[in-house]
């Protein structure tokens, strides 16, 4: 238990609460650009994450170039998160490696005790996001999932089972309803993205 742990479950836990919903109702969201990758030791110059996003056990966090995570979402990396380069992710979304929706109710009053490691019936799972996914708006991931590259998670959707590469996804839960695939096809018609398309292997299916 960290020492600011302890504080909290002392006496102090109300001022201390008290001090940071004030400092939370002057504070101004704003995106920052830069991110150190912890496991590869590497700056990302050009990922964009929010100063309003929390980041659970960010030693476990891999990040790729080019991702933007915008204003109140929760990256919980507990069990290891992996977000692939260009990915976009939404406001409010949550990105869950770990759950106690059972434990609490195994476990009593005596969960606030238990280390989390130690403590039984967890839902644990690493989540891998493929390259270029763009994960919408109030969208929940929970443990374990692998969603491939190129993938649209639409707004709202719950994502529970793995989503292979260029799906369209909608719901909760989320069912693939098409592929990002045809999407594209669609919008080279109007102009040609060929220099730019991020993947030069699906490019060859759009032409």
């Amino acid at each position: 238990m960290s020492i600011l742990e302890k504080l909290y479950r002392s006496k102090m836990g109300y001022f201390m609460s008290l001090i940071a919903r004030k400092i939370a109702f002057i504070h101004k969201p704003f995106m920052v650009y830069g991110y150190c990758d912890y496991p590869s030791k590497s700056f990302r110059k050009y990922t964009r994450i929010s100063s309003t996003v929390t980041v659970m056990n960010k030693e476990d966090l891999s990040m790729g170039e080019c991702v933007w995570v915008w204003h109140y979402s929760i990256l919980d990396a507990t069990e290891g998160l992996e977000i692939g380069n260009g990915c976009q992710v939404g406001a409010w979304v949550g990105i869950f490696t770990h759950g106690s929706e059972n434990s609490i109710r195994l476990l009593g009053n005596d969960f606030v005790n238990i280390e989390n490691r130690l403590r039984r019936c967890y839902t644990r799972g690493k989540v891998k996001i493929g390259e270029f996914t763009f994960i919408g708006a109030r969208s929940i991931i929970l443990p374990g999932v692998t969603i491939g590259k190129g993938c649209l998670i639409s707004a709202g959707s719950l994502i529970t089972k793995d989503v292979p590469d260029y799906s369209l996804v909608v719901g909760t839960p989320g069912k693939i309803v098409g592929s990002t695939l045809e999407i594209d096809k669609k919008l080279f018609l109007s102009d040609d993205y060929s220099s730019t398309y991020y993947d030069k292997e699906a490019l060859k299916k759009l032409k």
